[in-house]
């Protein structure tokens, strides 16, 4: 059934939709993540202007994560407090973001920039992500006991120092803060909840249990990705309402098809399936970009 899509200007098949929702909603539920590093690319691939894309997968992924914590605030795997610290940077993140993106979108680069900034992201953090999650998976079956936590390192000796109790932590808010706004900027620049970057911070850099990564990168990324939503339609006009809806409904039963996915396989093996995914969407962002070089001398052009 095609429908027409009028602030993308473009035809679609619904159930496509739908099905590309649905699949973001079950990578959701199970790695933490709100799914735009995955849905933005594929939006782009089926001929939604990445402005577009950008800004409506923003509305999707709120559904999606929203959907996710309830379930996982049943588990109680949520860190609520440290959640509240990195929105907090989210929200200045976001802010800055939107200026950036509208500026890039004056000056006719926001489509090309875009689309390096996420060949550039994706393969730095899927490379790192792979590389750590690979040896963690192979110490496991040695027989190695595995922890993703490091008892001491440079986060504990910054000031400003905050308990939370649900992750066992005792550590500075400075680097959740200083997470959350990287993750706000990525959210409004590349339509992503920022999941790709902040589950490996949250485990690598501030040393949180596996177990309440998931629930906490989901809980912080709604209220940064509704912010982002509400800035992209009421500066850029840019967000699709009819293209939103589809997402969600497919977003929304995803996550929780995801979420009891996620709770039956292992913690190296989730983050190695996520890293293989976020290399593969790198490679072939990449290889669009090298092999129709004519779009690149056309915005080029037209930044003269």
């Amino acid at each position: 059934m095609q429908i027409y899509l009028p602030i993308a200007e473009v035809s679609v098949n619904a159930f496509v939709l739908l099905g590309l929702g649905g699949l973001v909603g079950i990578l959701s539920g199970m790695f933490g993540v709100g799914g735009g590093f995955l849905m933005t690319p594929l939006l782009f691939f089926i001929g939604i202007p990445p402005a577009v894309a950008v800004a409506t997968e923003a509305n999707q992924i709120v559904a999606s994560s929203f959907s996710g914590v309830l379930a996982h605030l049943r588990r109680k795997t949520v860190d609520i407090k440290m959640g509240l610290v990195l929105q907090i940077g989210g929200l200045a993140g976001a802010f800055v973001g939107i200026q950036v993106f509208n500026y890039l979108k004056a000056i006719g680069q926001v489509d090309l920039l875009v689309k390096l900034a996420y060949v550039i992201f994706l393969g730095i953090i899927g490379g790192l992500m792979f590389i750590e999650s690979l040896r963690a998976l192979l110490k496991s079956r040695g027989g190695k006991v595995v922890s993703t936590r490091r008892k001491h390192n440079w986060v504990h000796n910054l000031p400003f120092k905050m308990k939370f109790r649900a992750s066992g932590l005792y550590i500075s808010a400075i680097p959740p803060l200083l997470v959350g706004v990287v993750v706000g900027v990525l959210a409004a620049i590349m339509g992503v909840g920022g999941g790709f970057v902040m589950v490996p911070a949250m485990i690598y850099i501030l040393g949180m249990p596996t177990k309440v990564v998931v629930g906490t990168s989901l809980f912080q990324i709604i209220l940064t990705t509704a912010f982002t939503t509400m800035m992209h339609a009421t500066t850029n006009y840019t967000v699709d309402i009819a293209l939103a809806v589809l997402l969600l409904i497919g977003g929304v039963i995803g996550a929780q098809i995801g979420t009891r996915i996620g709770v039956k396989l292992k913690a190296e093996q989730l983050r190695v399936l996520l890293a293989v995914m976020v290399l593969a969407v790198c490679t072939k962002l990449g290889l669009d970009l090298l092999l129709m070089p004519s779009e690149l001398y056309t915005l080029g052009a037209g930044g003269h």
